[in-house]
This record gives structure tokens, C-alpha cells and sequence, in this order.
């Protein structure tokens, strides 16, 4: 009996060591079996997984088209951006061109000389010593303006227009050694005004009719000729 027990002890070992993959010629706890098969089949495992991960990944649709056509767009815009530059540089030039063109014609267009500067004038006012002229615009209260203030100023034809008490006047010059001329109240002074009228009439009023207060300058020779 204790023969029967002991074989019956024997078989249960047996078959536990199997059944956790020990016993003669078992791989051992976590081993499918043969000298390092459990490390292959691992490694096998996981590429099956990243192959099947990769599968799974899906392209958006469009990407690469997208993509192939990204690079020219990029390329254009600062193209167009360069063009539009070069564009408006050279219509600014072409208006400054213009311009300055236009200007020099405007200068020198045929059939018009530039016009002289004006000289300065200094406003000088006709006096009257009579007094009852000084209101009357006749021709017996006119004063005189000479052409020449080297010549007779009672002469005719010394004669360059007529002014009257208070008119204003442009005095361009003055020449201080002119014909001397005495006023009705004994008044004598050489100085002679060169002036125009209101109206453009230009000659010499005698020192005696004005009362001018302010600096005239003096006549150059040129200037002592109408």
C-alpha cells in the first residue's frame, strides 16, 4: 500500500511541473518552448503592432497636392510684390521726369520772354501848396510831371502827364541835381522823383510837389532817362 501511494505522489509532481512548463526539457516560467523563443516571438509581436499602426494612418486628402504646390506659391508672391515696386519707382520717375520737363518748357516756351522783376518803388504823395486845388480835380489844379528833369520844366514839351494833390505815386529813384524849381509859396528844391501813375504813366515830379518823408534811392544813369 505504501508502494501505490508514493507512485500516485510521483505522477501528481509530474503533471503540476508540466503544467507550469518545468520538468525535463521545458523553456521555464514565460517561455513558449525551445532555447530563446520567447524573445523572438516578442520582437515579432511588436512589429506587427507598428506595422498595423502604420496602416491605420491615413493621408488628409489633398496633402500632396498641397504640398507640390506650396513652393511656386511662396516664390510668387514676392515676385508680384517685386514687380509692383519696380512698377511705382518708375512711375514716380517718369512723373518727376515729366515735371521738371515741363517746368523748362514753361521757361523757355517760344514767343514769351521772361518777364523782368519789377523794381522797388517807394509811395510818394502829390502836394498842392494852393489850397484851393487840393479838393478840385481840374485841369486848372493838374501839377505836371516833366520827362526830363534836366530840361525847362514850364517847357511844352517837357510835359509827361498830369497828377493832383493827393494822388499816390510810385517812386522808383531820384536824382538830386536837377533843374531847380520854385513853388508858389518860394519853395526851390533840384530833386526830381522818377514815378509812375496808377495808370502807368511814368515821369518826374519836382522835389516841390511832395512832401516825402521816407528814403528814395538815387537814380543810376541809366535810370535818369525815361
Amino acid at each position: 500500500m505504501n508502494g501505490t501511494v508514493g507512485a500516485g505522489r510521483q505522477h501528481d509532481n509530474t503533471d503540476a511541473a508540466a503544467a507550469h512548463g518545468g520538468g525535463p526539457g521545458g523553456a521555464g516560467p514565460g517561455h513558449t518552448g525551445g532555447p530563446g523563443g520567447g524573445g523572438e516571438d516578442a520582437v515579432a509581436l511588436l512589429r506587427e503592432r507598428l506595422r498595423r499602426a502604420d496602416e491605420a494612418i491615413e493621408t488628409p486628402p489633398g496633402l500632396w497636392a498641397r504640398v507640390r504646390e506650396a513652393p511656386p506659391e511662396r516664390r510668387a508672391v514676392p515676385l508680384v510684390a517685386r514687380r509692383r515696386t519696380a512698377y511705382a519707382t518708375a512711375f514716380v520717375v517718369a512723373a518727376a521726369v515729366a515735371a521738371v520737363a515741363l517746368g523748362v518748357w514753361w521757361a523757355v516756351r517760344p514767343g514769351v520772354a521772361p518777364r523782368p522783376a519789377a523794381p522797388p518803388t517807394v509811395p510818394v504823395a502829390v502836394y498842392n501848396t494852393e489850397s484851393v486845388c487840393r479838393d478840385s480835380h481840374t485841369l486848372e489844379c493838374a501839377l505836371r510831371l516833366a520827362k526830363d528833369p534836366y530840361r525847362r520844366y514850364a517847357d511844352r514839351s517837357n510835359a509827361a502827364g498830369r497828377v493832383w494833390h493827393g494822388d499816390v505815386l510810385a517812386a522808383r529813384c531820384v536824382v538830386t541835381d536837377g533843374v531847380m524849381v520854385r513853388d508858389e509859396q518860394g519853395v526851390t528844391s533840384t530833386r526830381w522823383y522818377r514815378v509812375s501813375t496808377a495808370r502807368g504813366v511814368e515821369g518826374w515830379l519836382p522835389g516841390v510837389r511832395t512832401r516825402n518823408t521816407r528814403e528814395v534811392p538815387v537814380c543810376t544813369p541809366r535810370e535818369s532817362k525815361l
